[in-house]
């Protein structure tokens, strides 16, 4: 039980780093940097969270390309 607390947070560290690298690579396929990336959605008001739009980018590529529009659309 000592380090279940312990590995619990080590797992959420590795998703979030695995959504991160994600979404770095699929913003590079659009020609944008992932630092960009989260620099246009709150300048533009959207809040989703980096695991929906990894998820996005995986499996709806379509609607992350429309995100991808709309932050570039914002600068």
């Amino acid at each position: 039980m000592a380090f279940s607390t312990r590995d619990r947070k080590k797992k959420r560290r590795n998703m979030r780093s695995l959504w991160i690298v994600r979404l770095n690579a699929a913003c590079r396929l659009h020609g944008v940097t992932y630092s960009r990336l989260i620099a246009g959605l709150k300048k533009i008001s959207i809040t989703l969270n980096r695991r929906s739009l990894a998820e996005l980018a995986v499996r709806e590529p379509d609607s992350f390309k429309r995100v991808m529009d709309a932050v570039k659309g914002a600068k």
